[in-house]
């Protein structure tokens, strides 16, 4: 079975990119590419990642009108993903169709809140500044809308597990006990989220700046 942890390998630099993934192969479960990534080496760098047989999840969180995702999304298919995301507040026609282009066997999950925001950054764009109450309603629209899971804090994913038994939860900012939280404003501990509902863990700076980044994916793996 393989490790919940995905790693994510946010640089433009792709041979980085490689030698991260390389030296933490054996203790994750996968390799998280976003925008970043995606931005400076487009899809011949997902290729290249692809190399490494380690499961991509894809992270661009489409937010568009929905013909636009859709075609986005199918755009995707040579590139195999093997989890993309779309944000939840593009509505549910949008969710569907992403759901609907996806390639086959691929997880499509809604991004709920990000973790860089918290109840002051929520208030600011109109919304109600609770932050849970803002995860669960969105889970209910992308369950209702037939994709497989969502993104969401440890802070909020066992309020979303309850609500959707059979859903796949993604959990950002993570950091193990100690770490710096960085631009991240709600964390939790790996082994927390976990027993919250975690379906896998995303975890980035704590691995990939480590001095030692294998060392450091085997310790964080040692305490799930």
């Amino acid at each position: 079975m393989r490790s919940p942890i995905f790693v994510a390998i946010d640089t433009p630099d792709l041979d980085r990119a490689r030698q991260i993934a390389t030296r933490v192969q054996r203790h994750v479960g996968g390799i998280k590419l976003g925008l970043e990534f995606f931005s400076a080496n487009g899809r011949h760098g997902i290729r290249e990642m692809a190399e490494l047989d380690l499961p991509i999840f894809l992270d661009l969180k489409f937010h568009d009108i929905p013909n636009t995702v859709g075609k986005a999304v199918q755009a995707l298919h040579s590139l195999n993903p093997a989890i993309l995301t779309v944000h939840a507040g593009g509505g549910r026609a949008m969710m569907e169709d992403a759901k609907a282009a996806a390639p086959k066997g691929a997880k499509v999950v809604a991004v709920t809140v990000l973790t860089s925001m918290d109840s002051s950054d929520l208030e600011t764009v109109g919304l109600s500044p609770d932050p849970h109450a803002q995860v669960v309603r969105l889970t209910s629209l992308a369950r209702d809308a037939g994709l497989d899971g969502v993104v969401c804090s440890g802070n909020e994913v066992a309020a979303a597990r309850k609500l959707w038994p059979g859903g796949f939860f993604v959990v950002p900012g993570v950091r193990p006990t100690n770490s710096h939280a960085g631009d991240q404003k709600r964390v939790m501990t790996p082994r927390k989220a976990l027993d919250a509902g975690a379906s896998i863990l995303v975890i980035g700076r704590p691995i990939t700046q480590a001095h030692d980044p294998d060392d450091a994916a085997r310790a964080i793996e040692a305490t799930l």
